[in-house]
């Protein structure tokens, strides 16, 4: 599912020298060369040109100050002089005084397939734990490619893609199987088809690591600043094996596994997993919260309700368009984020208790909303061309059955819907690469990793695995904790190491371990 986002599921010195991860063979060292040259020429072009900076478009929802403008990439690194696409770059100004300032701080939120625009709302909105950081930087965000007003790609018509109620996820039959392998492979097909062989061969981390070099160049920064959440974290990590010279300071904060075995097949059977712990965690807190939601004084209690509404909604969809797996959509964001405990479970509650249209309207599409739809079949385009293309994905059909039914037994909550949303890389239609080998090279900073111990989305071990990996890294471990995206709560243990280590580049002498944020109440 994709990194970060609970979006709909498918049944998510400026040119100084580059240095390239080492290819799989010899076979793919002649192409990183060309791209990485590629990538410098594509710099220098952006560090030349600078940034255009304007009022935002009135649809894009992002008032002034903030302004926005773009950059110009090649499609394809190994030929910078070949095709080009805009990418939508935003930014606020610092908040401080011209000596407070220290350059811009460069924000992905995850997916693949998120929008980084509203990141300069953080300072517009006053967001407290940010606002030491807003004095010190020009916050900064950007529309990945393909993605949002970067040269959008699609998969399938928008419309046709939320309509509901999609079939359950999980088979009761064969048949039920062969009709969501079919599905995957019409996916597949449909992304070459709408999105183009020649920007679909090009939707991968290391080339939008390459565009955000060329966005560093492009903001006439030296070297970068950059915050990655989620999926981000692994785009950033990519960055700093292919531009460790070119970063000045980078958190990472809710960390993909980076192992090259990992990247993308074996990341969602992991997820499936951490998702069943934290689906339990909240169970728990619904339970222990039954004086206001009436839910069950048990975790079991909790889960006998989500079986029935389960049930129900499999025999006949609630409101003709809630089944289950617009249950699964809706109900998955609890696991994902803290902030969605108390709405899913106030929902939840509100239709134990007979209110069925609370449910309809939480969790069905809205068809009315073509804006919104628009984005949810691109972000989950993006997500699947570069999760497909950025690896080799198993192409046995044995292999994903076989897998996805063991790990169905004890983790039912999403094994089978990540399944099919993950399909459609069986069958990709262009060539599929290798992963970078993420390690440290020559010139890499320090840089802060921030994880809690329970995140469903990017399990903890990716946060040791990237630790391993980046020499002089530091880990800031939120125990007992499990909310996905760490830096933007409040937990002064973490706020004030961000701060210090953002403001002063200042970090602990050892990795350090703090106490959990407070918990939702209802």
């Amino acid at each position: 599912m994709a990194l970060g986002s609970a979006g709909a599921l498918v049944t998510a010195s400026m040119i100084a020298s580059v240095v390239s991860a080492p290819a799989a063979g010899a076979a793919g060292r002649p192409a990183q060369d060309r791209a990485a040259k590629g990538a410098e020429i594509a710099a220098a072009r952006a560090a030349k040109a600078g940034i255009d900076w304007q009022d935002c478009p009135a649809d894009w929802g992002l008032a002034k100050p903030i302004q926005c403008g773009w950059v110009s990439v090649p499609v394809d690194y190994t030929h910078p002089d070949g095709k080009q696409i805009k990418l939508a770059v935003d930014r606020v100004a610092s908040t401080g005084t011209p000596a407070e300032r220290q350059g811009a701080l460069v924000y992905n939120p995850g997916g693949p397939g998120g929008s980084g625009l509203r990141f300069p709302t953080r300072v517009t909105g006053k967001k407290p734990v940010w606002a030491n950081v807003a004095k010190a930087y020009d916050f900064v965000g950007f529309d990945p490619r393909g993605v949002g007003h970067s040269a959008p790609i699609s998969c399938a018509d928008p419309q046709q893609f939320v309509q509901a109620p999609k079939a359950d996820p999980v088979p009761d039959t064969e048949a039920d199987k062969l009709a969501q392998r079919k599905l995957a492979r019409e996916y597949a097909d449909g992304c070459l088809d709408r999105t183009g062989r020649t920007m679909l061969e090009q939707m991968t981390t290391p080339n939008t690591a390459r565009d955000l070099d060329v966005i560093r160049a492009a903001l006439g920064e030296q070297k970068l600043n950059y915050l990655g959440v989620s999926y981000g974290t692994y785009l950033g990590a990519v960055y700093g094996t292919l531009f460790p010279g070119h970063l000045r300071r980078m958190i990472v904060d809710s960390v993909t596994n980076p192992a090259r075995d990992n990247i993308w097949y074996q990341a969602n059977l992991n997820q499936d997993v951490a998702f069943e712990g934290r689906w339990k965690d909240w169970e728990d807190w619904v339970a222990a919260n039954d004086a206001a939601f009436h839910l069950g004084t048990t975790r079991a209690a909790v889960q006998d309700k989500w079986l029935q509404l389960r049930a129900t909604a499999k025999k006949s969809p609630i409101g003709g368009v809630v089944g289950p797996a617009e249950l699964i959509s809706f109900f998955q964001s609890a696991p994902y984020y803290d902030s969605s405990w108390v709405p899913v479970a106030t929902v939840f509650s509100r239709y134990v208790a007979g209110d069925t249209q609370a449910l309809v309207d939480a969790a069905a599409p809205d068809l009315s909303d073509t804006a919104g739809n628009i984005a949810s079949e691109n972000s989950n385009a993006v997500y699947t061309a570069v999760e497909c293309t950025d690896a080799k994905w198993p192409t046995s059909w044995r292999t994903w059955d076989r897998d996805n039914s063991r790990l169905n037994q004890d983790y039912p909550f999403m094994t089978w819907a990540n399944a099919w949303m993950n399909l459609p890389c069986a069958t990709w239609p262009v060539k599929q690469q290798n992963p970078v080998d993420v390690t440290t090279h020559k010139g890499l900073p320090r840089v802060l990793i921030v994880q809690s111990t329970r995140d469903a989305a990017t399990p903890y071990e990716g946060a040791v695995e990237l630790h391993k990996r980046f020499a002089g890294s530091r880990l800031i471990t939120e125990k007992d904790a499990g909310s996905h995206g760490v830096t933007s709560l409040e937990n002064p243990c973490i706020n004030q190491r961000v701060d210090a280590y953002l403001i002063d580049g200042r970090l602990d002498g050892s990795d350090v371990t703090c106490t959990p944020h407070a918990t939702p109440k209802p």
